[in-house]
């Protein structure tokens, strides 16, 4: 299957903000082709001050999510 999966979701809400990149994660541990499109405010989520700065409530910090999706080769579309 292929998945988009998209979020204007910014560091105001690091919860809302992570959860495209845990969700494209599962989805490409479970062999779907997945893709991340940002828009808006999570575009600023691709700093790497801003992602190490994103706790979720309940997940791995994104900086630690972002390492998998790159290492998962999950395209990041800006």
């Amino acid at each position: 299957m292929r998945v988009l999966i998209k979020s204007a979701w910014g560091s105001a809400d690091p919860t809302q903000a992570a959860f495209p990149f845990h969700h494209a994660i599962a989805f490409a541990e479970a062999g779907h082709e997945v893709q991340i499109f940002l828009l808006g405010e999570a575009v600023s989520l691709m700093r790497s001050v801003v992602a190490g700065s994103v706790i979720p409530i309940g997940w791995p910090p994104l900086s630690e999510a972002l390492g998998t999706v790159v290492t998962h080769r999950v395209p990041i579309h800006v």
